[in-house]
């Protein structure tokens, strides 16, 4: 992973999810805020979007998954990485985090641990995706956050269900190198 990315995190283990014009207004104002995961958006608005984070100073992480009108294909990362200013992206597919780094950008695999059987996948879709970094999803488990972070060289960060400062220190202290949310009030802990 680039030092640049890790340093910024390491500087603040909190990273803005935005969902809506509301949190993209409040991250992009938040002077703490150095990485921002984009959560929404559409084919013709992303490029905006983005624009905004990286005027405002800031690190912009698109989850391909969740943009309306991009596909389940690796051509969605294509569009990303030509049509947008964005520093990476996120995705569920292995195959996106794949075509991601292919393209030299940033790439984090979301994986949601709701059981033993998507705990046991977590190492193959590892090797097999090779992201600079991996959320797991909720992160309220340090115990699994624990254990996933000892199985892997691959940076950790905790999302979903971070509500305060308890769940945010939780989660460091459990090896998570950071934590996401769509919380503003989690932000500027």
């Amino acid at each position: 992973m680039d030092a640049s990315l890790f340093d910024l995190m390491e500087e603040n283990p909190v990273i803005a999810a935005v969902k809506d014009e509301k949190g993209l207004s409040l991250c992009c104002s938040s002077g703490e805020i150095r990485v921002v995961f984009v959560l929404f958006g559409d084919l013709v608005g992303i490029g905006g979007i983005v624009d905004r984070i990286k005027e405002a100073g800031k690190l912009a992480m698109v989850h391909v998954d969740l943009i309306e009108g991009l596909g389940s294909r690796e051509i969605a990362v294509d569009f990303i990485k030509t049509y947008t200013k964005a520093d990476g992206i996120i995705s569920t597919r292995p195959s996106l985090i794949k075509r991601g780094k292919e393209l030299g950008l940033y790439t984090t695999l979301r994986i949601f641990l709701l059981d033993s059987m998507s705990l046991g996948n977590v190492e193959r879709q590892l090797a097999s995706a090779r992201p600079d970094m991996l959320e797991i999803l909720p992160g309220l488990m340090p115990k699994i956050i624990r254990k996933v972070s000892k199985m892997t060289r691959v940076p950790v960060i905790a999302g979903g269900l971070i509500s305060d400062k308890e769940d945010v220190i939780g989660a460091l202290s459990a090896g998570a190198l950071a934590v996401s949310s769509t919380n503003p009030v989690v932000w500027n802990l």
